[in-house]
């Protein structure tokens, strides 16, 4: 399972429901009719430009425009009704009728472009979030994985999130991490991440030196100006990386101030603290650290939750953050894939009107044995 929950594309053209259009319709209706039977000191042809007002709100400018001339073709109806067609007040109520037409057909066209430029970005997105956080494979070895990302913003496909995979000869290699920050910057310092991982996943004998690469690649001048885009410490990422060996039933892990990982084992949760932390990538340059591992049992049927902290930090109406292993813990189901879509359905109902204040992304990983 690789469920990014990618919000879906807006259409072209929207086609406008029958019942939508009914309105502007029933509304020239209604008001010709009227304006026919009523006093001649009464005169409603100015309601008439609400017709093509609403239309502009859902419909595009054909139908705009089509609306603003049916209208027009009521108004001139009522004044040849009325009086005669040209008569100095529904001359002018007309022409104004006509100028406001056109103006609302033309913010429809704008409207309508802008939903093109908004499919095209969301196109854009879409393509780098393939890219950047390409879908993990659903069986690595003697592990079934299965990874969720939870974008906050309907137009955002990718944040400051990430998460990533690798196999080596005897071993399977995971990274969660999150960005510090948004926005376009904290997509390409998971991009960096990213890239070092995958670049060096298979290459690095031990775990401590993959992290110290990533390390590398987080501080490094990527231009080589010796301008850096943000001052020592504002910059950083906290990261889990993990080494999970095929035939031992441990897994190693080093967290760089990142939430620690969540183990499932007979109906029983335990958060995995290492007892020695090293501080986010990107900041151990303040903190001597040798990025030790630590080891922890992993054994068939155990699955481990790896999770960022828009997860733990969610809140609800009353401001209470999300208990995720309480959460896990009530969970009576089996396999990463259903524990991850019970999360996200659980996560989105803790959260008011199902929106994240923060990207979420989860990866859950279960010890099948075998290989694939």
């Amino acid at each position: 399972m690789d469920d990014r929950l990618p919000h879906p594309r807006l259409r072209r053209y929207p086609e406008p429901r029958m019942a939508m259009l009914s309105v502007p319709f029933a509304l020239i209706a209604i008001v010709t009719v009227v304006d026919v039977l009523a006093p001649p000191d009464v005169h409603l042809g100015p309601f008439l430009v609400a017709a093509p007002a609403v239309t502009a709100s859902f419909a595009g400018p054909r139908m705009t425009g089509f609306v603003g001339a049916v209208a027009v073709l009521a108004q001139s109806m009522v004044a040849v009704a009325r009086t005669t067609l040209t008569d100095l007040n529904h001359t002018f109520q007309i022409i104004a009728l006509v100028l406001i037409s056109a103006f609302v057909t033309f913010f429809a066209h704008l409207r309508e472009v802008r939903e093109e430029q908004l499919t095209q970005l969301r196109s854009v997105a879409e393509a780098a979030q393939q890219v950047v956080l390409r879908p993990l494979r659903d069986r690595m070895g003697p592990l079934r994985v299965a990874s969720v990302y939870l974008a906050a913003e309907a137009e955002a496909q990718i944040g400051g999130d990430l998460y990533a995979a690798a196999r080596t000869a005897h071993s399977t290699r995971l990274i969660i991490g999150d960005v510090r920050g948004k926005g376009l910057e904290a997509v390409g310092e998971a991009a960096i991440v990213l890239g070092a991982f995958r670049a060096s996943a298979h290459q690095e004998a031990d775990l401590p030196g993959l992290v110290s690469y990533l390390e590398a690649a987080v501080t490094a001048d990527p231009d080589g100006s010796g301008d850096d885009p943000a001052p020592p410490g504002e910059g950083f990422t906290t990261a889990a990386v993990l080494d999970i060996r095929d035939q031992e039933m441990t897994l190693q892990l080093i967290s760089c101030g990142h939430p620690p990982p969540l183990l499932l084992r007979g109906g029983r949760v335990i958060p995995l603290e290492v007892d020695n932390p090293a501080p986010p990538l990107g900041l151990t340059q303040f903190v001597d650290t040798g990025f030790a591992p630590q080891y922890f049992g992993f054994e068939t049927g155990d699955i481990v939750l790896l999770y960022t902290d828009g997860v733990v930090e969610a809140r609800d109406a009353s401001g209470a953050f999300y208990p995720l292993p309480d959460r896990v813990a009530d969970w009576p189901g089996d396999g990463p894939e259903a524990l991850l879509r019970h999360l996200c359905a659980d996560l989105l109902s803790h959260s008011p009107g199902g929106r994240l204040g923060d990207d979420a992304a989860m990866v859950a990983i279960e010890r099948v044995g075998g290989q694939s």
